[in-house]
């Protein structure tokens, strides 16, 4: 019975959940942003075609500013792409790793320079995440 290894554990647990991430980010991003364009699109085609439509053509109005005030509150594009380059760079040590090559190759502890490489990119994420959080709330972000 082998024992398990937390590291490669940890490493295969965030390679999936900063991938799962991204893509649920980037299905939102885009999602609020195809249904911008439909909104956008639709205002002068009802505005050309029908009378007395100005509620309507107020209210599709508002649900574009509404979904850009969505989109900028919740960052769904930032965090895509910040997710996928994290999820990417994890790949990375991962095969280097397995390849004993980079800073895997000449090294006595090549599973403890993983462990702090690992651990290293995550916490890096980490603040990235708590700078435009703290952007966001002080209005910069």
């Amino acid at each position: 019975m082998s024992q398990a290894d937390p590291t490669m554990e940890r490493l295969e647990d965030q390679i999936n959940w900063y991938d799962r991430r991204s893509g649920a980010n980037q299905q939102m991003y885009k999602g609020i942003k195809l249904a911008q364009i439909v909104l956008a699109a639709a205002i002068p085609v009802f505005a050309g075609i029908a009378r007395d439509v100005t509620i309507l053509l107020g209210a599709l109005g508002a649900l574009v500013v509404i979904l850009e005030g969505v989109q900028q509150l919740y960052q769904f594009q930032q965090a895509w792409v910040t997710y996928r380059s994290t999820s990417e760079a994890l790949k990375h040590e991962k095969f280097l790793y397995l390849g004993k090559a980079g800073p895997y190759a000449a090294v006595d502890d090549p599973h403890g320079v993983l462990a702090e490489r690992v651990e290293s990119l995550i916490s890096e994420e980490h603040a990235k995440w708590i700078g435009a959080a703290r952007g966001r709330k002080s209005g910069k972000g």
